[in-house]
């Protein structure tokens, strides 16, 4: 049976799915999906097909929309109600016109204001929550359970909100380990649990090296020169790396962990910026890695130079190349956030990320070479790459 590759694509208004055999040169699009709901976060099992997407907002109301059958049809775990609920149960003749009342108050309602991410582990499907907060659920998103252990975290009362508020945006497993789970809450930084989500750390120290010379320089990071900063953009875990190797992009620059997070090292040298959204890791090689960086928030967060490049780096970041070949070369003003780049699992990896102004640039080179495979889409807010036979 000939391989299938499913571009999942979360936007402003609803998902959309490229689909393309293994080659990955001809793409069909569907959508949007969804109802046209905003959804920040799209997954899929590639096992059964299902396909899960993080969706709503102030207005729809929150919750997780899930497809068994390839994107098709699609059914609603309402976690939270929105605006639009009060609004009906105000105006019985809206209402009519719609054809439908409010919906009944959900589990959560009055108490998450959006999702935004997803990982599906060990027949375990988590979400992360604004604000932040992890669910979980062990029926396949019908229902949902708050991980308390996360939410008890002695810190929790100090976690601030970061641009688009106190949002979970990042969640990494671990293949062989169910008890292993990160997450990455802005502008709390990178918690961690190996007990499978009874008790959390928090993991934001900079490596030794790094700490000893910000004692001398003074503090430049976060709260003090020790500590990465806290507003951790995304996280990824290398797969095929002997332990537990991280990177993120965080507000601050890109940095790397041999460690599972209890210490961090900067490897942003060499990059035109520190700031950027996504980031994202060679599914087979655990030293080849890809960042987009971008203007921080004084100059507006697009390329450097208007001129668009992602950068990679084939040993872990000591060292960057510039990837622009097929990308605008001028006046390019747009924005990847950061959840909008992803890696399929082929041999020689793809590489794609998706633009606030609706376009989704491939790679099938591992970024030597770039394709516009999507264009006129609404803004693009997550991007994952499921693979089939």
């Amino acid at each position: 049976m000939s391989e299938r590759i499913s571009v999942l694509i979360g936007t402003t208004k609803g998902v959309f799915i490229l689909r393309s055999d293994a080659a990955r040169r001809d793409w069909a699009l569907s959508g949007p999906l969804c109802e046209g709901w905003p959804c920040n976060h799209v997954i899929g099992d590639p096992a059964t097909g299902d396909i899960w997407a993080a969706a709503g907002g102030e207005w729809n109301g929150s919750g997780v929309w899930r497809s068994t059958d390839g994107g098709a049809t699609w059914e609603l775990s309402l976690l939270a109600n929105g605006e639009i609920d009060a609004f009906l149960a105000q105006d019985a003749e809206f209402a009519k016109m719609l054809g439908h009342g409010p919906s009944p108050d959900a589990p959560y309602k009055g108490q998450i204001t959006g999702v935004w991410s997803l990982g599906f582990q060990h027949d375990t499907l988590y979400l992360g929550t604004k604000p932040a907060a992890l669910l979980a659920s062990t029926d396949r998103g019908q229902t949902w359970a708050k991980v308390q252990g996360l939410s008890d975290h002695p810190s929790a009362d100090g976690w601030q909100p970061g641009g688009a508020g106190l949002v979970l945006h990042s969640i990494v497993g671990v293949p062989d380990d169910p008890q292993k789970l990160w997450v990455g809450i802005s502008a709390a930084g990178v918690f961690a649990t190996e007990d499978g989500g009874a008790t959390w750390d928090r993991r934001n120290r900079r490596s030794n090296a790094a700490s000893a010379a910000q004692a001398q320089d003074g503090p430049t990071l976060g709260e003090c020169g020790h500590k990465v900063g806290h507003c951790v953009h995304n996280i990824v875990r290398a797969e095929q790396a002997a332990g537990d190797l991280l990177y993120q992009q965080n507000h601050e620059g890109v940095f790397r962990s041999k460690d599972g997070g209890r210490s961090w090292d900067d490897i942003a040298q060499g990059l035109p910026s520190k700031f950027g959204f996504p980031i994202a890791v060679h599914p087979h090689d655990p030293q080849t890695l890809w960042v987009l960086p971008l203007n921080g928030d004084m100059q507006g967060r697009f390329p450097p130079d208007a001129s668009a490049a992602v950068w990679r780096s084939r040993d872990g970041g000591q060292t960057w190349q510039d990837l622009r070949q097929g990308l605008p070369g001028e006046n390019c003003f747009f924005t990847v956030l950061r959840q909008a780049m992803a890696t399929d699992q082929a041999a020689q990896a793809g590489v794609y990320f998706g633009t606030n102004t609706g376009s989704l640039f491939a790679s099938t080179d591992e970024g030597d070479t770039w394709t516009e495979i999507a264009r006129h889409l609404p803004t693009i807010l997550g991007v994952e790459v499921m693979h089939q036979r």
